[in-house]
């Protein structure tokens, strides 16, 4: 019985490792100098809806972005890419982590001073048989979309985070008409009790958006796997109150680190 017990464990240790976390698209950097949602100044959460037809090509442009980002901006800036876990298929999110919201200056200068970069973004994606074009052909039109998130202060950089977790899950939350102080408290005492219940299995980093909806709050967490997230759940429903959240807005998106392989997707491809 043991040791069909430490044959299970193992297996399903196996298998949470298949998808590697999000800090290997940044090596070979020195994991110090990796932004994540534990330790970032600002995030700014960017998704976008590949064409089927190009979603090879669109996965190479995502990553070679990020890629240049985390090479000429390492310690001000960071970004990684994630596939929805579940939702839509082929659409991309960056999550993008500066040191602080002006490094965002930074990165619009690289289109001007960083002469790879802007060839990057201007090269060719689209072969000709298909009409040609740069990266504007990649992705259906009007579906990128950005939000910026601001982290609350007072809070600790968690071990599982955008970078070393195996699912980063985005749950957010309008609060009601006249509970800004219930909500928030709520917020917090949701965070505090996933921090505290799944240390080593889930963490998390609470966020207000610096331009949208001032009334709605965000938590990224950090999840070492999907075994953790029914109980998780099950969790955050116990710790719901009537009233402190509009009815219907809490949204959950789940994000699952690209790598090379993912939906048959190939680096050079």
């Amino acid at each position: 019985m043991t040791d069909t017990f430490t044959e299970s464990a193992g297996t399903a240790e196996r298998r949470s490792r298949i998808v590697p976390p999000a800090s290997h698209q940044a090596e070979p950097a020195a994991p110090e100098s990796l932004l994540h949602s534990g330790n970032s100044g600002a995030m700014v959460r960017k998704s976008g809806q590949l064409r089927s037809e190009f979603r090879n090509e669109g996965r190479m442009f995502a990553r070679e972005v990020a890629k240049h980002v985390n090479s000429q901006q390492a310690g001000r800036a960071s970004a990684f890419v994630y596939e929805e876990s579940f939702g839509y298929e082929d659409r991309i999110h960056f999550l993008i982590h500066l040191d602080a919201l002006d490094v965002y200056y930074d990165l619009v200068e690289m289109g001007d001073r960083d002469r790879a970069f802007r060839e990057s973004i201007a090269k060719e994606r689209v072969g000709e048989d298909t009409g040609g074009g740069a990266w504007d052909r990649l992705f259906v039109d009007g579906s990128v979309h950005s939000t910026v998130l601001l982290p609350w202060t007072g809070q600790a950089g968690p071990q599982l985070n955008s970078a070393s977790a195996g699912i980063v899950l985005l749950r957010s939350a309008r609060i009601g008409h006249g509970f800004a102080a219930e909500g928030r408290e709520l917020a917090r005492e949701i965070a505090d009790t996933v921090n505290e219940r799944y240390a080593g299995e889930a963490a998390v980093t609470l966020f207000d958006e610096a331009f949208g909806d001032a009334e709605r709050v965000h938590w990224a967490i950090g999840l070492k796997d999907l075994t953790v997230y029914g109980r998780l759940r099950a969790d955050l429903a116990a710790q719901g109150r009537p009233g402190t959240f509009v009815d219907g807005s809490v949204r959950e998106t789940a994000l699952t680190p690209h790598h090379w392989g993912l939906y048959a997707t190939r680096q050079g491809q």
